[in-house]
């Protein structure tokens, strides 16, 4: 006999996994558990008879009382198999990877449950003293021993050379001998300070910033060997962090981020001197000589632009800060033609500081040396970059953050601030909800004490009654700082690196804490540092949404400063949140601003951060299987047209001024290509790689005055950057192509043209014509089902679920007969950054334009589309559906 083949199951339905329970036994054991819990022992009623029938009072009482403790046994099992630990209670921003057994490591509302819960489970509390030591750990402490009583010692010998040379060393907290500075490095490149042993082969090859530790434990950071400008950068929180940071920069709440990778140029000199720098570097000629900028030469207000280079073509460097230092003689700061300056005047030196963007320092720190240099008498040029750190914050509670966490000091010997200064009228703008409020641009410099002194924060009463709110809109309206400001000692590099030595340690700072009155601060000492600071005001550039304060500081003194903003309790419940680059780049988007070098690739600085970006996505389209990714070359654009214009993951500017490639056309002559260059108007492609990392094809930016004004001859390679906003449904994405409307082909143009108009309806799943009709209600039960079934089935088709009158000739995304996008000689540019916007509620983005084309296509067209802004067609790179969008220049 043939023996009988093994059983074989049925394969049809998906088996499970024979590793499923391996895979995830918790998840296993926590199901037995909570069964386990819930099943209830009980016995049959058979046990209370006796052999005869009959019941037995003792049995079944006592079946009954078994019954009685199983329920309690039971319910007190699942109420312990579904509780949850006390550390499993931590808020989602406290929460770490694994559960500590150290009750300190949990808030203190949650220490006495968490030590009653250790003791039930008779769980050993783990700290540092009753750790039982290690031999690593007792070799560590012995060198800690060593290092510490040479540390002694040299301090020792410090101290003694001190006193012998006078200088009178107070209780460890500070010398009360003037400090001996470094001489000023002039004209040349600084080096970042020296980081401490402990980490210094972590920045080898880039900076941390002053708050490194904090943002480490609590946020992605760049890779180590990959840092961002030479810092290590954090870019997004660690914890979900989108809508978060949406509600809390327009909502409720603010958001900070340590700027402190923000480069700062210093310029001394004359100032004719430094006028003649800035009006070298670009600056409008009403700001540097008539009454429009009489407030910002004075040093009362700020001035945010462009700069551009002075030889060659004059192209655009980046977008800067340039803040002048107030003149102590309180005159204007520039002169008009009518009114020449007095000698006395005109030997005065001055000085002002310029804040760029890292990835643009070293262009325009060449570019103001070499003007500098040019003047007579020439301006002295200081690197600033790692002697001033910022801080920025937005959102509705960011004024009362600061006002928590800084408090003013008082002048010279004085018992009270003066009226309407700076210092006293800081406390008053705690109730400014948004920053944009106050006159534009303006500024405020003074003093605060070190924020450890009053730390943790308290909550500032905010102005409720009505005279204290008449009170505030009396001082956003008349501003009295424009003339009670006084000379800042921020500009001043002496009180810079005197208040950052002067710093007491966190020791000390403890030692007077806990020498001071329950519930009260430590009183002030004369040895106290005095930090200088420097708070601009600012609003965003489309003119309506949130703004933002920038705090400037020293360097060292930005810790202390972020974590009394960090831990301040606002009003409105919680505390400031943190973000990063992500974070701000999200900001910049929801308010329609571009942000730069992301979306300028038309500076030096923009497109090195392109061409990081194309390698970064190209990996990242890489990795994906063939079937998952987007094949290039199969994406059909219609009308028998096959594969995406240019390269699929990149803004391709270089196809969009060159044409078709090389691959698809016929290979012309040098001389016949050279001709159609010219005829186009645009340079013939350079055959190398541009050495100093400049944009190719000479593509460059132009700022939005200079994209406004309609000047001709405009060149074939000027960017303009342009906000983009659908007018229907969709969300354009990164290297989305944008395209004009038609221009050789007027049937496609005039179906373009047809969309524009068209509005977005509601969706409707049945017709008009198909709605039911109720039947007379002598009709009988079959008819009346009949003549129900008949309007069912009787329906017009439709197309998504989705009806529309057919006498409507204007389709929708999807239709058969919806209009193909126009062909290569219409693109006109690319979106650098698009997503769905939080703060419109639709899809919008930023992107840039052949302002040339757009023209071009204005003068061929009827309309007058030519100005401030106009219609686009945005296609998503791999897609081959357009959307008609508007375009407005930013």
């Amino acid at each position: 006999m043939t023996p009988t083949p093994p059983f074989k199951p049925n394969l049809k339905r998906k088996q499970p996994s024979s590793n499923a329970q391996a895979a995830n036994p918790n998840r296993s054991a926590k199901r037995v558990k909570v069964f386990s819990a819930r099943t209830i022992l009980s016995q049959t009623s058979d046990k209370a008879l006796n052999k005869s029938g009959e019941l037995d009072v003792s049995a079944f009482v006592k079946a009954r009382e078994y019954e009685i403790k199983a329920l309690e046994a039971s319910m007190g099992a699942s109420k312990k198999a579904l509780s949850t630990r006390a550390f499993q209670q931590v808020p989602r921003q406290l929460r770490r990877r694994t559960a500590s057994h150290n009750v300190k490591r949990v808030p203190k509302r949650l220490r006495a449950r968490a030590a009653k819960e250790m003791k039930d489970d008779n769980t050993p509390p783990v700290t540092a003293r009753s750790r039982n030591p290690t031999a690593r750990i007792r070799l560590r402490a012995q060198e800690a021993k060593k290092i510490r009583g040479i540390a002694a010692l040299a301090r020792a010998k410090r101290e003694a050379a001190r006193t012998k040379k006078g200088v009178v060393v107070g209780d460890g907290i500070a010398g009360t001998a003037a400090i001996i500075l470094p001489k000023p490095k002039k004209d040349i490149l600084t080096k970042p300070p020296k980081p401490t042993s402990k980490f210094r082969k972590r920045q080898i090859h880039k900076q941390w910033l002053p708050t490194h530790l904090f943002h480490a434990k609590r946020a992605h950071m760049t890779l180590a060997q990959e840092p961002l400008w030479r810092f290590a950068i954090p870019t997004t929180p660690t914890e979900k962090s989108y809508r978060v940071t949406h509600r809390a920069g327009w909502m409720r709440g603010c958001v900070a981020w340590d700027m402190s990778y923000m480069s700062t140029i210093g310029v001394e000199g004359v100032e004719a001197s430094l006028v003649g720098v800035l009006r070298c570097l670009g600056l409008p000629e009403d700001m540097l000589k008539y009454n429009k900028g009489v407030k910002w030469r004075r040093g009362t207000r700020s001035w945010r632009g462009w700069l551009r280079e002075r030889d060659g073509s004059q192209q655009n460097i980046t977008i800067v800060e340039v803040v002048w230092c107030l003149s102590s003689d309180g005159s204007p700061g520039a002169h008009q033609d009518s009114t020449p300056p007095s000698d006395q005047k005109a030997k005065t030196k001055r000085s002002l500081i310029i804040r760029v963007h890292p990835s643009a320092f070293l262009q325009l720190w060449n570019e103001v040396l070499k003007l500098a240099k040019m003047q007579r008498p020439a301006a002295s040029v200081e690197d600033l970059r790692f002697e001033i750190g910022s801080i920025e914050i937005m959102g509705p509670g960011a004024s009362e953050a600061l006002a928590g966490a800084l408090h003013p000091i008082l002048r010279g010997s004085t018992s009270s601030h003066e009226s309407n200064s700076p210092e006293q009228m800081w406390p008053c703008l705690a109730g400014v909800t948004n920053s944009a409020s106050l006159p534009l641009n303006a500024l405020l410099g003074f003093e605060i004490s070190d924020p450890r002194l009053h730390h943790p924060p308290r909550t500032v009463e905010l102005p409720k009654s009505t005279s204290a709110t008449d009170g505030l809109l009396q001082i956003l309206a008349s501003w009295p700082p424009d003339t009670t400001q006084t000379t800042p000692t921020f500009f001043s590099r002496t009180a810079r690196l005197t208040a950052s030595r002067l710093l007491p340690s966190q020791k000390s700072i403890n030692r007077r804490k806990g020498s001071a009155l329950p519930g009260a601060y430590p009183s002030p000492l004369s040895t106290d540092p005095h930090i200088p600071i420097l708070l601009l005001a600012s609003r965003p550039e489309t003119g309506t949404g949130q703004g933002s304060w920038t705090l400037l500081l020293p360097w060292k003194c930005v810790v202390p400063v972020w974590y009394a903003l960090t831990y301040y309790p606002l009003s409105t419940g919680g505390n400031p949140r943190f973000g990063g680059l992500q974070e701000k780049r999200q900001i910049c988007f929801e308010q329609g601003v571009p942000w730069f070098p992301g979306d300028f690739p038309g500076t030096k600085a923009g497109w090195e951060w392109e061409v990081e970006e194309r390698e970064r996505r190209k990996a990242e389209w890489e990795k994906r299987p063939r079937g998952k990714r987007v094949e290039w070359e199969s994406v059909d654009l219609g009308r028998g047209r096959k594969g995406e214009v240019g390269v699929g993951w990149a803004c391709d500017w270089e196809r969009l001024f060159t044409g078709v490639p090389v691959s698809e056309v016929p290979a012309p002559t040098e001389a016949a290509e050279a001709t159609s260059m010219e005829e186009s108007g645009v340079p013939p492609p350079e055959k190398k790689h541009v050495a100093d990392g400049s944009p190719p094809l000479g593509i460059h930016h132009l700022s939005q005055s200079q994209s406004l004004r309609l000047e001709a001859p405009l060149s074939p390679t000027a960017l303009a950057t342009v906000a983009i906003t659908l007018l229907h449904r969709g969300v354009p994405k990164t290297c989305a192509r944008i395209y004009r409307f038609p221009t050789t082909d007027a049937a496609l143009r005039a179906q373009w043209l047809a969309l524009r108009s068209a509005s977005p309806k509601k969706s409707h799943k049945n017709p008009p014509s198909a709605k039911y009709k109720q039947p007379s209600k002598d009709a009988p039960v079959h008819v009346k089902r009949a003549e129900l079934a008949a309007s069912l089935l009787d329906t017009q088709p439709t197309h998504s679920d989705t009806w529309r009158d057919p006498s409507m000739e204007i389709p929708v995304a999807g239709d058969p007969n919806y209009p193909p996008v126009p062909g290569e000689e219409d693109l006109i540019g690319f979106v650098t950054t698009g997503n769905f916007n939080l703060g419109e509620g639709r899809g919008t983005g930023i992107g840039c334009i052949v302002l040339a084309k757009v023209w071009d296509a204005a003068g061929k067209g009827k309309g007058k589309e030519r100005g401030k802004e106009g219609l686009c067609i945005v296609r998503e790179a791999g897609m081959s559906l357009g959307r008609v969008a508007q375009w407005e220049a930013v």
